[in-house]
């Protein structure tokens, strides 16, 4: 297991997080580690809707249950967490 900081950028909030999280993370974890630097401060939560992780201006999301070491993701890649 190995950490790998990650720039965030959270739907509707204005800045971007460094958020390290572990290799073994999956997306909804990978999701959740961003959520908790942006959810009740800048961004209001929106319950009942799934959050996704993709490369910044990527078109898809990645899997759910795929891992950051699965992903590819390197130290300080910047990704997209949004409201499905």
């Amino acid at each position: 297991m190995t950490t790998v900081p990650l720039c965030v950028n959270f739907e509707c909030d204005f800045v971007l997080q460094l958020v390290p999280v572990e290799s073994d993370f999956t997306m909804d974890q990978v999701a959740e580690a961003a959520a908790h630097h942006s959810l009740n401060r800048r961004v209001k939560p929106q319950p009942g809707r799934t959050l996704r992780v993709r490369l910044q201006d990527g078109e898809s999301p990645f899997d759910r249950e795929s891992t950051v070491e699965q992903a590819g993701f390197q130290v300080m890649e910047t990704i997209e967490v949004y409201y499905e």
